[in-house]
């Protein structure tokens, strides 16, 4: 992992994003770390990348966790059962 200022970032940012194939850059402004360079793989899921990365959709996730935490969540077959209806009422 290597750190550099956004000043030095900026000015060579094209030889930043090849190291960051590599390993992370964190960048630093005033001598404090402000964003993470990281690499995509062609292989990577964008869509993943980003939901990740996602505040909304990380307390989406809290919020999921914790309703199955009180309630027990459903059942596998419930939920498949709970699905085919629904897609039973989009298709008429």
């Amino acid at each position: 992992m290597k750190i550099a200022p956004l000043a030095q970032v900026k000015n060579k940012l094209s030889a930043y994003v090849n190291e960051s194939r590599d390993s992370p850059v964190i960048i630093t402004k005033n001598g404090r770390p402000v964003a993470l360079l990281t690499g995509i793989d062609e292989n990577d899921d964008l869509d993943s990348l980003l939901l990740a990365h996602n505040p909304r959709f990380l307390e989406i996730l809290k919020e999921a966790r914790i309703r199955v935490l009180k309630t027990g969540g459903i059942k596998h077959k419930d939920f498949w059962k709970q699905m085919a209806k629904r897609r039973q009422a989009v298709q008429k």
